[in-house]
């Protein structure tokens, strides 16, 4: 990675909720400043590439980060989420994986696991399909086909459609347990801790996240992925129902599935349970 394509690093007194280690640098990529964060790893095995849900910035995904033991971790705010920067016009899935690849050639990394949650498992999905010479194994969690699959709740829904939740903290508390379930239901400190973390997306970047996914489905190509693939998500999931989950391991070959009794948000509710799981399927 050269200097020119490289910013400062920014400290990591920036945020409280940036993860142990975790180096934050800007990187300009397709016109867009991005944020970027690098957690240095051991050489054993491949760096873990992480694609985040929607709207959210590389803070929510602290205590994961910490979870995954000497693991190299690579995330990024998406454009118009966390600190990034907003595209001007609207993107098509293939575009953000387009961006994703860009952001890897810039920070010198070839091949990496690709791990997606949520609207960063669509893209995960996308980029597994676009790039399959530089996703050697692939972690699906708590997403779906796009377009294609099988809705949640429509009031649930309507509550994604938004971004208030990151706008409104106490709107976040509210609705929480509802919208994600699982512990968040009950757990009134897991709700605020992750209500703390958050960062506000642009509405713009967030209605644009939003029709990227409604115009997307991988439905018709999943069985051309050729990464191994394993597929995790809760029973108590509102958003995506588990059904997809089923769905996708039936038609991605070689795919394991794990279906957990949590919520949508299991990879920040229960990570000292799912890290080490994921650690031993990428090694």
């Amino acid at each position: 990675m050269s200097t020119s394509e490289m910013m400062v690093i920014e400290s990591e007194l920036d945020s409280p909720h940036i993860a142990r280690g975790l180096e934050i640098y800007w990187l300009t990529v397709m016109g867009m400043n991005i944020r970027v964060g690098i957690r240095r790893g051991s050489n054993r095995g491949k760096p873990l590439l992480l694609l985040n849900g929607i709207g959210a910035s590389l803070e929510v995904l602290e205590t994961f980060i910490n979870a995954m033991g000497d693991t190299e971790v690579i995330i990024f705010d998406m454009p118009g989420a966390g600190k990034s920067d907003t595209p001007i016009l609207p993107w098509l899935m293939r575009q953000y994986a387009r961006l994703t690849s860009k952001v890897l050639d810039q920070l010198g990394y070839d091949i990496v696991d690709v791990l997606g949650l949520s609207w960063g498992g669509a893209l995960a999905q996308q980029f597994a399909r676009q790039y399959p010479q530089r996703c050697r194994r692939l972690v699906l969690c708590a997403t779906g086909s796009g377009s294609s699959m099988f809705p949640g709740r429509p009031r649930t829904l309507l509550k994604m459609m938004s971004p208030r939740r990151y706008l409104d903290k106490k709107y976040m508390s509210r609705i929480a347990g509802d919208l994600y379930g699982g512990r968040m239901r009950k757990d009134a400190s897991l709700v605020e801790q992750h209500a703390s973390k958050v960062q506000a997306p642009s509405n713009r970047g967030y209605y644009y996240q939003v029709l990227a996914l409604a115009t997307w489905s991988s439905l018709h190509w999943l069985h051309k992925i050729v990464s191994p693939t394993l597929i995790i998500h809760g029973l108590d999931d509102p958003i995506i129902p588990p059904v997809n989950a089923r769905i996708m391991a039936s038609r991605i070959p070689d795919a394991e599935l794990w279906l957990m009794d949590c919520g949508h948000l299991f990879m920040l509710t229960m990570a000292d349970v799912i890290a080490p799981e994921i650690m031993s399927f990428l090694r």
